[in-house]
């Protein structure tokens, strides 16, 4: 008898048929409306194996539901969304989907980052409604890349892969994180600093940490005062690690230049926010791994998780509960 399995969102077909040869599958086939909670309740108490994105709430109190649950392959490489102490306490392995999204996630930070330094978003509507009528020299004018200085909060992967690109626009590099890296400081032509000096000096912050309680809301209004006027603040890891109401407050009264936003405490983000207000925020819907490529690999990874553990192996990139 094949093990049971519920996926929490429609998958690319060539995964699915891959799992169908393992396991019996359940599937929420919407890809644009999340699974109710109510129906995952139901779902869980049924299989041996959960695949899920970040959307779904794995909290104590779902998992009390989950009597033959030995999986969860959580299609992301963050996983705040799963209670991991919960779930190591019921023997229940966590697995995400690092790696496979690095170069893809870089790609798209560093995009945002040329974006809101350039004004792009901002000086395409100004031509699709009709405002440009003729050429000035401050006209719509941004912020220089090449010769600036990137401050980047959190050197993992992603963090890594940023400042590749950041030396390929002769940018200094100044670096935070909770372990200082001396292997890469050299390598990478990186500056290690803590961030109060990385926040002062930086004329580009991009923060690319996992979320954690300890590190929620880490910047809110005394860090964004630090900042330089002209700096801009790009973040491509959570949204609860910056106070979206001290961000609105500085970027409003110009206490920081701009910000480009592709995560958001709440997702999806309230067409009421504040934020979108205003002319200096590029704001995208959590896109950072959005190629064709890496979604597929993300899912195919997702699926060697579960089918190893339901098959009495060893999982490929298990999530470490201590870490947290």
């Amino acid at each position: 008898m094949k093990p049971k399995i519920y996926i929490t969102r429609k998958i690319p077909e060539k995964i699915y048929h891959y799992l169908l040869d393992h396991v019996d599958i359940r599937m929420w086939d919407k890809e644009d409306v999340p699974v109710p909670r109510e129906i995952l309740i139901q779902e869980i108490q049924h299989v041996d194996g959960l695949l899920c994105l970040l959307t779904e709430t794995i909290d104590a109190e779902l998992l009390s539901y989950a009597s033959h649950l030995k999986i969860i392959s959580n299609l992301a490489v963050g996983y705040n969304n799963i209670d991991v102490k919960a779930a190591s306490q019921k023997g229940i392995i966590v697995t995400n989907t690092p790696g496979v999204l690095t170069e893809t996630t870089a790609d798209l930070t560093f995009a945002l980052l040329m974006a809101t330094a350039r004004r792009i978003v901002e000086a395409s509507e100004y031509l699709r409604s009709d405002q440009w009528k003729t050429w000035s020299p401050m006209q719509l004018t941004g912020q220089d890349i090449y010769g600036s200085t990137i401050g980047i909060i959190g050197m993992g992967r992603i963090g890594q892969a940023v400042a590749r690109r950041a030396r390929g626009f002769g940018m200094n590099i100044l670096y935070y994180s909770r372990a200082r890296k001396t292997s890469l400081e050299e390598e990478l032509g990186l500056g290690y600093c803590d961030l109060d000096k990385l926040l002062i000096n930086s004329d580009f912050v991009s923060i690319l940490i996992p979320y954690s309680p300890e590190v929620h809301h880490m910047i809110g209004a005394r860090e964004l005062k630090m900042m330089k006027n002209s700096s801009i603040l790009i973040n491509t890891a959570r949204g609860g690690i910056v106070d979206e109401k001290a961000l609105y407050e500085a970027l409003k009264d110009g206490e920081i230049w701009a910000a480009g936003l592709d995560v958001f405490e709440k997702e999806p983000l309230d067409l009421n926010s504040p934020l979108l207000s205003l002319p200096n925020v590029v704001t995208l819907p959590h896109i950072g791994s959005a190629s064709k490529k890496t979604r597929l690999k993300m899912a195919e990874l997702a699926a060697e998780n579960l089918i190893r553990v339901l098959l009495g192996g060893e999982p490929i990139t298990p999530v470490d509960e201590y870490k947290i």
